[in-house]
């Protein structure tokens, strides 16, 4: 199957996931511009927590083909965790959706719960007095069944942008910024491309 027909199929099964909008195919400039802006965000301090690493975004700039496709407040997010809290190469928190596992958390002595967020041990935090290294808010790409399933597919990810990067995708897409409440990126490669 040619290339453009390949990108058609994953644009149509893209478009049958609940709060998908539009989807588009991305340039090589726009790679470059992507990749540009995610250096400069993962200096900053994300969520006041730590420098960030966008893992997910460094992932799926390395695909065959990179597509954006927007959002809206139906999208159901890949499952937890989408953030990951490191220090010291060791895992200290992440994101949850498991209410269950929040209560049980905020309810520990130990533990700190900020919204869906979990820092399993209060202790990670006297790294932002310099003790330790700081943390480390890392980012990772997911896994995308829903494409990963196509024949001719390989090593679909998703990536979720910084809020830089998301505005810049916005304006490239969309007519107004209105268009969505949202960005992902999707990469993928091709399988015997022809």
């Amino acid at each position: 199957m040619e290339k453009e027909n390949i990108i058609n199929q994953v644009i149509e099964e893209l478009s049958k996931i609940k709060g998908i909008g539009h989807c588009e195919v991305l340039s090589d400039e726009d790679r470059r511009t992507i990749s540009e802006m995610e250096a400069k965000a993962d200096e900053m301090t994300l969520m006041g927590l730590g420098r960030g690493d966008n893992k997910g975004v460094k992932e799926v700039l390395k695909s065959d083909v990179l597509l954006v496709f927007t959002t809206d407040m139906d999208y159901e997010w890949p499952p937890a965790p989408n953030v990951i809290l490191m220090q010291d190469g060791e895992v200290v928190g992440e994101d949850t959706d498991d209410e269950d596992k929040l209560k049980e958390y905020a309810e520990s002595n130990d533990a700190l719960v900020m919204g869906n967020i979990v820092i399993y041990n209060k202790c990670a935090l006297s790294s932002m007095g310099g003790k330790c290294e700081p943390l480390v808010v890392v980012l990772p790409p997911k896994k995308c069944t829903e494409v990963e399933c196509l024949p001719e597919i390989s090593s679909a990810h998703l990536a979720s942008p910084s809020p830089p990067t998301d505005e810049f995708l916005k304006e490239r897409i969309c007519q107004s910024n209105e268009c969505g409440s949202g960005t992902f990126l999707l990469g993928f490669d091709i399988i015997n491309d022809t």
